[in-house]
């Protein structure tokens, strides 16, 4: 079994949900009493977020960067990054690695290809739903996502920085949520990317009438593929 490196905090809320995904699928897969192999660097995600409203990309890709390297020479052979949106730096933190970066967007991806869909919707912070290191990682894997408008593009960042990024989800922010959904539904999208790594703690698969491709989780199955290949 490979070590897997997880740069968490991102928020740490969202990183017990990878804790507990990486450990049930690698017991599900080996079973008895298995579980893996981990390595967990957890940033204070204030100093994160301070540098992300600043824009301050290059700050945040020598943090995580620093955290990656250290996780590498801990012993962890492939890499992590427990959030959709720092995937923004994704690249340059691959460059100060000797072991694979599992991208999230190229896991997501290929759920989405096993259920023969082209188009979906995608929510996430505004970096991850405007800018284009996301959807140009999808394209590559032939997957075209749509976004809400300004307005509830908006919505929907807000909730994850002033909400979810705090542990708090309410009704009213699900049943905001589960209205875009459907708008962007009407739009043709096929299913969902909850592209921000706490939404999966809002949303009901029940609720919404197209498939949820939880990122987290579908991140944390491909490190355990790569793990127990």
């Amino acid at each position: 079994m490979k070590t897997i490196g997880l740069v968490g905090g991102l928020t740490w809320h969202s990183t017990l949900d990878y804790y507990r995904h990486i450990n049930q699928l690698t017991n599900e897969r080996l079973g008895g009493d298995s579980s893996a192999r981990i390595l967990l660097y957890s940033v204070d995600f204030s100093e994160i977020k301070r540098m992300t409203f600043t824009a301050d990309w290059d700050g945040i890709a020598a943090l995580i960067s620093d955290a990656a390297v250290r996780l590498q020479q801990a012993g962890a052979d492939c890499m992590l990054l427990g959030a959709n949106t720092m995937h923004r730096v994704s690249g340059q933190v691959q460059q100060a690695l000797g072991i694979p970066l599992i991208h999230i967007a190229d896991a997501t991806a290929q759920a989405i290809q096993a259920q023969h869909m082209q188009k979906v919707a995608l929510l996430g912070t505004r970096y991850t739903m405007e800018m284009d290191f996301y959807h140009q990682q999808l394209k590559k894997n032939g997957v075209e996502a749509i976004i809400p408008d300004e307005a509830d593009r908006q919505l929907v960042h807000d909730a994850i920085y002033q909400e979810m990024g705090k542990g708090i989800f309410t009704e009213a922010t699900r049943m905001t949520y589960n209205r875009i959904i459907e708008e962007l539904v009407a739009q043709g999208a096929q299913g969902v990317i909850m592209g921000c790594t706490e939404i999966p703690l809002l949303l009901k698969q029940e609720e919404v009438a197209v498939p949820l491709f939880d990122t987290a989780f579908l991140h944390a199955k491909a490190a355990v593929d790569f793990a127990l290949a």
